[in-house]
Formats: structure tokens, sequence, C-alpha cells
């Protein structure tokens, strides 16, 4: 009897709730992970270039953080409102704001991961014969993968928290229950959407989690207290191979 007079009760747990509102929960649940998704690895993809921009010096390192660092401080509603002229009332205005705010933490931490590649697992590799590209591909980036994956954690929690800013234009997923429920004070609402989206927070950084253990062996203890080195590192193997005799002619 409690539980179907849950809702006429307003109560802050209602199971009720949940079960008439599955529906619309998971909706909204999915376009939040729609929207966090596409947001951060647009974010990736846009931050490596800009790293890779700001390591060429100071001249280039300062307004690319400068810049990054600017964005962050800009409010959500002011970030939404300057970018509505451009994309109107769509979920590219909230991915594009999105995107613009994982710049600080994500482009930070590429850049300090190729930084603290050793300079001498470079010469080794140019010495086998690596090209500036295979460099970064099969030796920085590698080496830079556990300072890089540890910014997406971040800014994947933190873009998990911000699309609900969202529902504003109608696209931020959880969010678009959040902000009526509160209008309204309608209590089961505003705690279950609120609390799946710490859940979306949750489970999505010891996914990530996952995936840098995966990715990284290496940086993990091994039997006996020492470091597991990653199977066929490449920079390893830059790095403990001797480099070529010169070709003649050369």
């Amino acid at each position: 009897m409690a539980g179907q007079n849950c809702l006429v009760a307003n109560d802050w747990i209602c199971w009720d709730y949940v079960t008439s509102r599955s529906q619309e929960l998971t909706d909204a649940t999915l376009e939040h992970i729609w929207i966090t998704a596409v947001s951060v690895l647009i974010g990736i993809a846009v931050s490596v270039p800009l790293a890779l921009l700001a390591r060429r010096g100071r001249h280039w390192a300062a307004p690319v953080l400068g810049l990054t660092t600017l964005l962050y401080t800009i409010p959500s509603l002011a970030m939404f409102s300057l970018l509505l002229p451009v994309f109107g009332l769509s979920a590219a205005l909230v991915v594009t704001g999105l995107v613009l705010y994982s710049l600080t933490i994500l482009v930070r931490n590429v850049l300090a991961g190729l930084e603290a590649v050793p300079e001498d697992v470079r010469e080794a590799a140019r010495g086998m014969g690596y090209g500036p590209g295979r460099l970064l591909w099969q030796v920085e980036l590698p080496l830079a993968l556990p300072a890089l994956l540890a910014g997406v954690r971040i800014a994947t929690v933190s873009t998990v928290a911000l699309t609900t800013v969202g529902s504003i234009v109608g696209k931020g997923g959880l969010g678009n229950l959040i902000a009526p429920a509160v209008n309204s004070s309608f209590k089961a609402q505003v705690l279950t959407a609120s609390v799946l989206c710490v859940l979306l927070a949750l489970v999505a950084d010891l996914l990530l989690l996952g995936l840098q253990r995966l990715l990284t062996p290496w940086t993990r203890a091994g039997g006996g207290g020492r470091a597991a080195a990653p199977a066929k590192d490449p920079a390893r193997t830059a790095a403990q191979s001797p480099a070529p005799a010169p070709a003649k002619g050369a």
C-alpha cells in the first residue's frame, strides 16, 4: 500500500515511480551516455593535435594552454548562449560546449604524457629509423597512455555532470528530468535521476580504469613488486635494440 501511495505522498524513494517511468528513465540515460561519449571522443581527437602543437615550444604552449584554461572558466549557461547562434537548440550545441570544457583537462594530460617520454627512448627509436609519425604513434603515444587515460577518466566524470546543464535546450539527458522535477518539487524524480547520474559517472570511471589497466600492463606491479613490462612495447624495443649500421653511401 505504501509503495502504491509513494507518488501521492511525494516520497523521495518511490519504486512505483521507477517502474511507471522506466522508459522515460531509460531514454534519458541513453541520451546522457550518448552525449557524454561523443563529447569525450571528440575532445580526445582535438586535444592530441593541440598538445602536439603546445609541445613545439613556449610560444605555442602559452596560447594553447591559456585558451583552453580560459574556455573552462566560462560559465556553462554563458557558453551555451555564445554557441546558440551557431548551432541553435540542438544536441550539437551541448556537445560542442562539453568538448570545449574537456580540452582543459585532456590537452594538459596528453602534453604531460608526451613530455614524460624519456629522450633516450626517442633517440633510440630515431636510430632504428623511426620517422616522426612512426615515433609518435608507436613510441610516444603508447608511453603517454597512462597520463592520457587518466585525463580521459577525469574529463568523462566531469562531462557526465556537465551534460545535465544541456537541459536548458532540452538535450541534457538525465538533466531533462532533474531540472523540471526541482522546479515542481517532484522528489522521486529528482532523487532517481540524480542517483542514475552518479552511477553513470562511477561506472564510466571504473570501465575506463579497467581499460587503462588493460592497455598499460607495464604500470601494474608484477611478481615480487617489480613493474611488469609491456608486451611488445615498441618504446622498450627501441631503447634496448642497437641502432642499425649506416647504409652505404650515407
